[in-house]
């Protein structure tokens, strides 16, 4: 097998090295090609990978390049994660938000649209290789923000082998396999709604294929203070957690406490942009300053442990976002997503995710090319999202308006259509307001022009 990461210069590609090697074997994996556009940060970064390999006995070679077609020419699978524009682009994005009064997170509302605004069109181009040179029926796995909206964008543009990959889809299994000690594999839950806006409604232990059976043990954990406080649950409101009797997907505080939210990241002394644009700065001088890969690795290890503490620190009040690992795995993120479904598209051993696919009836009320975020079952034949049926009224409209921007957006950016660009910022939730949006999307142009090119 040949695996291919787009993007593999970026900070967070050594971490899928550890669960790379413990899955070799299983996967038949031969060759991983780490591409990247900026060569130096590859040379750090890919050396680095080269060295934790060779450091814990792999059985693959990792091959480093900056052109795209030798990368992914042949590959079997193919990983997505790029940033446009780089870390200043981030930046750049989340004053422009702030000047005019709105959130400026790099997934969601305004913040969301700006990345997508140079995300998408890099994807798409590379997906387009991977249908023309890739091996036949080689899928893509995209980690690149908005993953969503990425997702959405590709497949109305014909994209069908692409599949979202967020952990984030599943936080519920994990926080449940943390606080009761209890095995990931014997957790199943029920996650619906779209990236960085799901919620979860159940996790049963040792629950049938199709979810139904086992214990159920959410309801009971959700009323349960040890619980919620072990979690990214104590950010939201008792009286919310309440109405809503879900596990939220943590990106709601930014739709469920706006305000809140707002304000706090208005206060910090930097946005998380600069933060990041920091913290990789010193990350990458201190592994150019000291070659000694076992120096490298602490170093690694330190300043993205820093990273991790800071992330939406402004809601959890400075709390560290892992506390411990999930029974039975390590804390693998977006690799144990990623190579969970490799591994079950590879040898048919059916794996149980949360992922971002088209719809397909899974939800009532969501069409069946909606991009959504839903609890699957994948194997050789490819994905089946499960049944969800209907969900509470209350989520399903806020679901409905994001999936309308979401659609919006995906068009704008595939046309370059300002106008299309206005009214998809214009229907969002934390926009709502046509001259905001104008205003917004004209900033957003001008200061991305080099990347984006020019918009109609």
């Amino acid at each position: 097998m040949k695996l291919t990461i787009i993007g593999g210069g970026g900070v967070r590609t050594p971490r899928l090295l550890p669960a790379l090697v413990r899955r070799a074997a299983r996967l038949g994996l031969r060759e991983v090609w780490l591409m990247d556009n900026h060569a130096e940060k590859l040379d750090l970064i890919g050396n680095l990978c080269k060295a934790m390999a060779i450091q814990q006995g792999a059985t693959f070679d990792i091959h480093l390049t900056t052109d795209a077609e030798t990368a992914i020419r042949g590959a079997n699978h193919v990983i997505t994660s790029i940033r446009p524009g780089l870390e200043q682009g981030r930046v750049l994005d989340e004053k422009i938000a702030f000047k005019q009064g709105v959130l400026g997170q790099e997934t969601t509302g305004a913040g969301g649209f700006a990345m997508a605004m140079r995300s998408i069109p890099a994807i798409l181009e590379y997906a387009r290789l991977v249908q023309k040179i890739a091996a036949p029926n080689a899928w893509i796995y995209n980690f690149t923000n908005p993953a969503g909206l990425v997702a959405q964008a590709l497949h109305d543009a014909g994209i069908e082998r692409i599949i979202g990959i967020c952990d984030s889809a599943n936080g519920a299994q994990h926080a449940v396999s943390r606080f009761m000690q209890i095995p990931l594999k014997r957790l199943y839950h029920e996650v619906y709604g779209l990236n960085h806006l799901s919620w979860t409604r159940s996790v049963r232990i040792d629950a049938d294929p199709d979810g139904s059976g086992g214990e159920e043990v959410l309801p009971g954990l959700l009323g349960d203070e040890k619980f919620v406080q072990a979690t990214h649950m104590s950010m939201f409101h008792p009286g919310l957690r309440q109405w809503q009797a879900a596990f939220l997907n943590e990106y709601l505080h930014y739709f469920y406490h706006r305000d809140e939210a707002l304000k706090a990241l208005l206060a910090k002394d930097e946005t998380r942009g600069e933060e990041v644009v920091r913290l990789t700065s010193e990350l990458l001088e201190k592994l150019n300053a000291n070659r000694d890969p076992h120096a490298q690795l602490e170093i690694y290890h330190e300043v993205m442990g820093k990273r991790s503490k800071t992330y939406m620190a402004h809601a959890r009040g400075g709390a560290d976002r892992v506390k411990m690992s999930p029974v039975g795995e390590d804390e693998e993120g977006y690799a144990a997503v990623a190579l969970g479904c490799i591994e079950a598209i590879a040898t048919g051993e059916p794996l149980y995710t949360g992922l971002n696919v088209p719809n397909n009836g899974a939800i009532h009320g969501m069409a069946d090319d909606d991009i959504v975020e839903v609890s699957c079952w994948i194997d050789e034949k490819g994905v089946r999202p499960l049944s969800v049926g209907t969900i509470p009224e209350a989520q399903y409209l806020l679901m409905r308006d994001v999936k309308q921007y979401e659609r919006l957006a995906a068009q704008a950016i595939l046309q370059k259509s300002r106008a299309l660009a206005v009214a998809a910022l214009a229907v969002h939730p934390l926009i709502g307001s046509y001259p905001l949006a104008q205003a917004l999307v004209d900033e957003f142009i001008v200061a991305h022009q080099a990347t984006i090119g020019m918009w109609a």
